[in-house]
């Protein structure tokens, strides 16, 4: 792994974001946690004032589309989303820790992680890659067999450009991506 990490910022270009729970354990596997998730990244966003184009929150991961903030940079959004999202849920976590005795929740308490240290940023230049991101994190749910389609996960911006339904985050994009909704039969 390189020693020295590049960030690209300050062109104004949107970044697509992943990040990781720690050890990849499906610590948003609960529809609790991945609600508290989507409350803090809608304080941050309030917060740093950047745009929300797309997100979804996986049970171990996350995908996010935003573009640079007015305050700070990309990596001053992540540190205080995951900061203030571990600080939360290791209070929840330690207020029921009795009653949750599973290897899974004890693990990442003592070690205190809830997040791998990195995140992946990926510069969308282009609105063909803005439109490829937006689809690739949308169906996400659906190849990871979650859910049939995509409009069935409540943890990503999908609705919001299917049918204009306003969710817990502000997508705030002025543009809508072209997406095609199919009906199952």
């Amino acid at each position: 792994m390189p020693r020295q990490l590049h960030r690209y910022y300050g062109a104004g270009y949107l970044h697509f974001i992943t990040t990781s729970c720690y050890q990849r354990r499906p610590l948003l596997n609960s529809r609790q946690n991945r609600d508290l998730f989507l409350q803090i990244l809608e304080q941050v966003r309030k917060r740093h004032h950047f745009v929300v184009v797309g997100y979804v929150v996986m049970p171990e991961h996350v995908h996010l589309l935003f573009s640079e903030p007015e305050r700070g940079n990309p990596s001053t959004v992540m540190q205080g989303l995951k900061q203030s999202f571990a600080r939360r849920l290791l209070q929840s976590l330690r207020a029921n820790a009795e009653s949750r005795q599973a290897s899974l929740w004890s693990t990442s308490l003592e070690e205190g992680h809830i997040w791998q240290r990195r995140f992946y940023d990926f510069v969308v230049f282009t609105e063909k890659k803005r439109i490829e991101k937006l689809r690739y994190m949308h169906r996400n749910p659906v190849v990871r067999g979650l859910v049939l389609e995509p409009q069935q996960w409540a943890w990503s911006s999908f609705r919001h450009y299917a049918d204009g339904e306003r969710g817990p985050v502000l997508v705030n994009e002025p543009q809508k991506a072209e997406l095609h909704v199919r009906n199952v039969a």
